[in-house]
């Protein structure tokens, strides 16, 4: 039975809901009556229920699809503007004991590398990802208690920040590693990390049992409600996602949706982040042996369907998409991008093979960061190595009340351009600092009273010092 305020994972995700939401949507999808009533209601950049949602993503109208599009790219807008924050994964190891068939990690899989980074492995990653001026990481892990303990991710946040490379440092470690314990939850919390991601995979618990047929994963209930635990040990950024392609994208996104309104209604605070990535070919994974792939459009509406659905939380896409694909989706509602990534354990200090069988998945973006901020910028979008409402303690709730009331860019816009501008004098090849330095220009003119100081800090960067923000 549908309980939004449940702790039972089958409660506040319950099947006969989502089965129910996907009926409705159905019968009401030529509803243009109700669609205008639905998208009016969006307009207040509010949110919308998990149904109401379903709705507009079942609509097959073009124009109210386009409509859907507009808004989508107002809503961003409004509360993100042009920033696209960057960030970069670090595989700290490929070892796990979970039997999952999409992906190359499962303990089954006995020609694939397996590697764990020592702690002095991790510093040469972290001072090669510095030098490329990252400033952001999510550090990735398989599931295996003898190989990688909590104690080994504890041990492995601290090296990373404490790693002070010429003007490099990481200023946020997310962490995305498997469901643990509200202990273990805590523990993260006091290391400082940023926010706690799981992807729930899929939220069809028949499909997901028989996804995750061996290991600890396997226990829906466990993955499921790891949130909840998350926010119990204290961790009040939390990040939500599924892999498109593995069931039904319109169970999968009723799903996703109520999860972000559980989260809501029990501690008033939605996910800071929802990740929309797509299966891909891996080591001896083929994402055509799953009958369920989305292409590009669908891919798009579903993109546009979350921004409206979930105005304040950051949307995150990956290098497992192409730059085409990406430059259309970053319109729609995407406010995160990885940038020079590696999917390996390993590979930033010393490159690996284009081909790399230890990859998790292949990387379709293989740009450089510096090519990728070019990009962006050209694109009229302006980059951001920003962490400082984590520094700040601009987390969970508090960061919330600001986001929600549009009152965030008064805080992001001008530290997008102070991070640009240390990335800029610290990385950026000629081309990107021509190209960075008039962009600046431009954003500096929609400061108001705050420009005089961000154009003194501007100086004090240029003459070496670092790490302003408001």
């Amino acid at each position: 039975m549908y309980n939004i305020k449940s702790k039972k994972a089958e409660e506040f995700i319950s099947n006969e809901e989502i089965l129910d939401t996907l009926e409705y949507a159905e019968k009401n999808k030529n509803n243009f009556e109700l669609i205008k009533q639905i998208l009016d209601k969006a307009k207040l950049a509010k949110g919308l229920s998990h149904r109401e949602a379903s709705v507009l993503l079942a609509c097959e109208n073009k124009e109210l699809n386009d409509e859907i599009f507009k808004l989508a790219e107002k809503i961003k807008q409004d509360y993100y503007g042009n920033r696209i924050v960057l960030f970069a994964p670090l595989y700290l190891s490929n070892y796990c004991v979970n039997g999952c068939v999409y992906c190359p990690y499962h303990k089954k899989n006995n020609h694939i590398p397996r590697k764990k980074l020592t702690q002095e492995e991790i510093k040469k990653e972290v001072i090669a990802l510095q030098d490329m001026g990252h400033k952001r990481l999510a550090i990735e892990a398989g599931e295996d208690p003898v190989n990688n303990p909590i104690e080994y991710i504890l041990e492995s946040i601290n090296t990373i920040y404490s790693i002070k490379h010429k003007n490099g440092a990481i200023r946020r470690v997310n962490v995305n590693i498997a469901a643990t314990t509200v202990e273990n939850y805590k523990k993260l919390h006091e290391a400082g990390i940023g926010t706690y991601i799981l992807f729930q995979e899929t939220y069809n618990k028949e499909s997901y049992e028989q996804l995750h047929p061996t290991g600890p994963k396997h226990n829906y209930n466990y993955h499921t409600e790891a949130m909840d635990r998350a926010m119990e040990g204290g961790i009040d950024d939390v990040g939500l996602g599924v892999l498109f392609g593995l069931e039904s994208y319109k169970y999968e996104f009723a799903g996703l949706l109520m999860h972000a309104e559980h989260l809501e209604a029990v501690f008033g605070v939605g996910p800071h982040t929802i990740s929309v990535p797509r299966i891909k070919k891996a080591d001896d994974i083929d994402p055509e042996t799953f009958d369920n792939g989305i292409d590009d459009d669908i891919f798009a509406k579903i993109a546009a369907c979350i921004r409206i659905s979930v105005p304040y939380t950051g949307m995150i896409i990956s290098t497992r998409e192409s730059a085409e694909c990406r430059e259309r989706l970053l319109k729609l509602g995407i406010s995160q991008i990885s940038g020079g990534s590696k999917t390996s354990v390993g590979g930033y200090f010393e490159p690996m093979p284009e081909k790399d069988d230890s990859a998790q998945f292949d990387v379709s973006d293989r740009r450089p960061l510096d090519e990728v901020l070019r990009w962006l910028m050209q694109l009229g979008y302006l980059p951001s190595f920003c962490t400082a409402c984590y520094g700040s303690g601009r987390t969970g709730d508090k960061f919330m009340e600001i986001c929600k009331s549009q009152q965030i860019h008064n805080f992001c816009h001008p530290n997008a351009v102070m991070t640009l501008k240390e990335y800029l004098e610290d990385y950026a090849s000629p081309e990107t600092k021509k190209v960075g330095e008039e962009l600046i220009k431009t954003e500096l003119e929609k400061l108001t009273t705050i420009k005089d100081k961000v154009l003194e800090n501007l100086r004090k960067i240029e003459a070496g010092e670092r790490n302003f923000k408001f």
